[in-house]
């Protein structure tokens, strides 16, 4: 059972909503290829310019090589252009899931 997880809060800039969204789509393949990432959700908040990152991992080990992997480095590098203000990035514990 997945233990742990991070939620990412993204803001685009206005006008970068579709930037924002080619960008998530396209960090799936990255995604798939880190093992230890169990789930991987993008997510938007419809007719806002709110999007998010939902993922989570069985292990302290998985999260830590996804938060130093190639889609947080995208993330970051491409905050300045793409988002309002830097992605906050949560640490989250799983209760349940299904």
């Amino acid at each position: 059972m997945e233990k742990l997880g991070l939620y990412a809060s993204l803001e685009a800039k206005p006008g970068k909503e579709e930037e924002v969204d080619k960008f998530l789509r396209g960090a799936l393949p990255l995604v798939n290829a880190e093992a230890g990432t169990v789930s991987w959700f993008a997510i938007r908040q419809p007719g806002t310019r709110t999007f998010g990152i939902f993922d989570t991992f069985q292990d302290e080990s998985g999260r830590q090589a996804h938060l130093s992997g190639k889609v947080a480095e995208a993330l970051f590098a491409k905050a300045p252009e793409l988002f309002s203000k830097t992605p906050e990035v949560q640490k989250l514990e799983v209760l349940a899931s299904k």
